[in-house]
Parts: structure tokens; C-alpha cells; sequence
């Protein structure tokens, strides 16, 4: 389970705090989407949610362990986390860029084992892209770079999944193929997963569970078909907002006045 406590976490350099008084849970094994304008708090409160800001206020629990109490190599081995995009900076083949999330199973002189390579070869086998093995990972398209961080960061074999903004920079087709991949792993392994979006529609049609966010509060939290409602998300976009649903989906749109 991921718990966030009354968290509060303000920049050095400003009066007030990106986000303030914050606290919600994320059941194990449920995929969790934080849905928010630009500027709501959604970066700043994953970046504290992967320890790579420490909160003001407040405290953030995965699995009953507090994030700021535990070292950066148990840290790895409980969470992984899935970049928004990233460059490396020399093209390794995509085997070794998965091979990376063994870091944590490694020890510090030690080349990887049998048990590691094995480990990144079942990662890339759950995304579909263990044709890809061989490539360099700077000339694969964009959807498939997506899903090799993704087998990066199952091959850490960590419990829980935080993914930053998944789906930008991806046509409608990876969009979809790269949360359908998400959504499957998940319920395969276990996995806890929370992650940032910006569309709701992908929010609707993936998660069990939406945050809503904005101007560094939570509005509304919740089941999708509950918490993506017309006023809701109207509040959070300050646009009005059109919900087209038949028996199976449901299709969110800003009405034009």
C-alpha cells in the first residue's frame, strides 16, 4: 500500500507551498492515476513519492516503511520509477538498459548472475519487446523506449510502480499500448501503480483509482466513474465539460461555448 500523510512540501526560494496538507491511500495492487491541471502539485508530489524531494511536512509510508527512514538501495528494491522520458548517455542495447534495474540486486564489485540476466529477459518478455534486445536504445521508436523503461523497472522486482506522465510524447496507439502493457503487468505480478497523466480519458479507461489535484490540494479522490464527473472535472480545468457513455465506456470532452 502507498500512504501519504498530511504531506507539505514548499520550494526554498517561495512564500507558499506547491502543495499542502496532502493524504491519501493506494490499496496494493491497484493502479492509481494523479489527474491534475498544469502547476496543480502532480510533479512535485511524485518527486517527493520517489524520495527525490524531501516534504516540509508530513510523510509518505510504502508498505508501513516511511521513505525518509530507509536507504537509497532498500528504497530501489520497494519502489521503481518509470522517468517521464529519458536519454542515455551512450547507446547501450536495450538488454543493458533493462539490466540496470538490477542495480539494487547487485553488489558493488559484482558483475550481473544467471538469476539477473534471467530477471531482465522475463521483463522484456512481459512488454513484448524482447525482439528488441539487441537494439540500441537510442534507435527505437518512442512507444518502444516507453516500454523498456517500464521492463527496466520490472526487473527490479520492486513492489510497487510510479510512472511520471507515461503517455507524453506517444501517438494515440502507444498511449494505449503502453497502459494496456502497464495495466496487464500489474495485475499479472501484484503490483501497486501510481502514476501521472494529464488526460482524463486514459484516467477513465485505465485506473481503479483517480486523485484529483489542483492548486496543490486534492478535490476529489476516488473510483473513475465516480470521481470524472462533469462538475468535478469542470472545477479542476475550469472549462465545462461533456460525458458521452454507453454501457461500456465513457467519453470525456470540453464543451465549446
Amino acid at each position: 500500500m502507498i500512504r501519504v500523510e498530511n504531506l507539505t512540501f514548499r520550494h526554498a526560494h517561495t512564500a507558499e507551498p506547491v502543495v499542502r496538507d496532502i493524504s491519501f491511500d493506494v490499496p496494493e495492487g491497484r493502479l492509481a492515476v494523479l489527474l491534475g491541471p498544469n502547476g496543480s502539485g502532480k510533479t512535485t508530489l511524485f518527486k517527493c513519492m520517489a524520495g527525490l524531494w524531501n516534504p516540509e511536512a508530513g510523510r509518505i509510508l510504502f508498505d508501513g516503511n516511511n521513505i525518509a527512514e530507509i536507504s537509497h538501495r532498500d528504497r530501489a528494491r520497494l519502489l521503481a520509477v518509470v522517468p517521464q522520458e529519458h536519454t542515455p548517455p551512450f547507446p547501450y542495447s536495450v538488454m543493458e538498459a533493462v539490466l540496470m534495474g538490477r542495480a539494487p540486486h547487485v553488489g558493488l564489485y559484482a558483475a550481473p548472475s544467471a538469476t539477473d540476466e534471467e530477471a531482465v529477459w522475463t521483463a522484456l518478455c512481459a512488454v513484448g519487446v524482447s525482439n528488441l534486445s539487441e537494439r540500441p536504445y537510442t534507435r527505437i521508436s518512442g512507444g518502444e523506449r516507453q516500454l523498456v523503461l517500464i521492463a527496466r523497472a520490472l526487473a527490479q522486482e520492486a513492489p510497487l510502480l510510479l510512472l511520471d506522465e507515461p503517455t507524453s510524447h506517444l501517438d494515440f496507439r502507444n498511449q494505449h499500448m503502453v497502459l494496456e502493457t502497464v495495466r496487464r503487468v500489474a495485475a499479472e505480478k501484484g503490483l501497486t501503480v501510481l502514476m501521472t497523466l494529464h488526460d482524463p480519458n486514459l484516467a477513465a479507461f485505465f485506473a481503479h483509482q483517480v486523485v484529483m489535484l489542483k492548486g496543490g490540494t486534492i478535490v476529489a479522490d476516488g473510483e473513475p466513474a465516480t470521481v470524472l464527473s462533469e462538475d468535478n472535472l469542470g472545477h479542476l480545468y475550469n472549462i465545462g465539460i461533456g460525458i458521452v457513455a454507453d454501457a461500456e465506456r465513457r467519453l470525456i470532452y470540453p464543451r465549446v461555448t
